[in-house]
């Protein structure tokens, strides 16, 4: 375990709160007008995604969502538009559910105790200290990815960070070196230092005010540390999804809750033409049984971060709406013009304006 004098550690939260009082980002949009919800919000957002992205993300959410109970209370399909194309909606499906046990648990407010905060959906060790310093002054360390490149640089730690004994060893040092005081100005100058000067790939050493402190900038192990996620080869993985369309109608599939997508509008979707026989999708599902004609709209690749994923279009058009869908709280027919009203996932959007654009 690293240990730190009572001097290391002065000299170090000085030398980065002092950088930040000249250099650091005050000026963000959950910066201002602070609240528990409004920095949760942001810290959700932010998780994974860069603040030049989040912005007019977050600023659009909060005005159809200012409050706690205001998301409570709205339609999760509706949270999901207002997400969409911000990716990681398993983010935006926890919100939901931590709002509504918000609501119902402790009127509508942010719970204010670190025990409560972790037990809500999508919120971690990293996150609740976030909200909690920002929000109402506390003192909690965090350890975000930016934190995490800061002083793993800094003190030279070994292995990926995701492994336990990395992790533990990232967790030691924050607790150790986050001030009692000004814990706030602090962990946001520690975030600011990854994004601005702590770089992923150059690293601003000359310009950065804990090169004193910092074992890699003394040993010139910048391009060593942090250590990188051992490389695996990214699978690749087939589907083909079935856009019906009668005139100006088609047909949205709402993907179940949880996975990839959980809760979007989609297509319905199979693994292959070889394994599944179109036409008796549509018996079953849709109960028409005309067989399909197939328009390959070619070949779109999505990529996950875990996998990519090659859609292919199979573009059914039908003579007539079915009487009836199997499952009419997941299968609907919209008309074109209220596609905008629908969650939908980066990938269908291209393939819905690909087919527009052809009509």
């Amino acid at each position: 375990m690293v240990s730190f004098s009572n001097k290391q550690k002065t000299v170090f939260s000085s030398s980065a709160l002092n950088w930040f009082d000249h250099h650091g980002r005050t000026e963000l949009p959950w910066q201002k007008n602070k609240t528990a919800y409004r920095v949760w919000l942001s810290e959700i957002m932010l998780q994974q995604t860069q603040v030049a992205t989040v912005i007019p993300y977050y600023q659009s959410f909060l005005l159809s969502f200012p409050t706690i109970q205001a998301l409570a209370d709205a339609n999760i399909d509706q949270v999901l538009l207002y997400w969409q194309g911000l990716g990681y909606y398993a983010r935006a499906r926890n919100l939901y559910r931590a709002a509504q046990i918000m609501r119902d648990k402790y009127q509508s407010e942010f719970p204010l105790d670190m025990v409560e905060v972790l037990a809500l959906p999508g919120i971690g060790r990293s996150t609740a200290g976030a909200i909690l310093t920002f929000a109402c002054n506390q003192h909690w360390p965090i350890l975000d990815g930016n934190v995490k490149r800061v002083l793993a640089r800094c003190f030279q730690v070994e292995g990926w960070y995701g492994t336990t004994k990395t992790m533990e060893e990232l967790w030691q040092i924050t607790e150790q070196l986050t001030p009692t005081t000004k814990t706030d100005n602090y962990n946001q100058a520690m975030m600011d230092l990854g994004a601005l000067v702590c770089l992923k790939s150059k690293p601003d050493c000359a310009n950065c005010p804990l090169r004193e402190s910092c074992d890699s900038f003394k040993n010139d192990t910048q391009h060593i540390y942090p250590e990188k996620k051992p490389k695996k080869v990214k699978p690749q993985k087939q589907t083909l999804m079935l856009l019906h369309c009668y005139q100006n109608q088609l047909l949205l599939y709402r993907r179940p809750p949880v996975g990839i997508w959980g809760g979007l509008w989609s297509l319905p979707e199979v693994e292959s033409y070889q394994n599944q026989d179109l036409s008796e999708w549509q018996n079953q599902n849709l109960g028409y049984s005309k067989a399909p004609k197939e328009i390959k709209l070619g070949l779109l690749r999505h990529q996950f971060t875990h996998f990519s994923l090659d859609i292919s279009v199979a573009v059914i058009e039908l003579d007539r709406l079915p009487a009836r869908v199997a499952d009419a709280a997941n299968l609907e027919f919209i008309d074109q013009q209220a596609l905008a009203n629908y969650g939908l996932p980066t990938a269908v959007r291209k393939i819905l304006a690909l087919k527009l654009l052809e009509s």
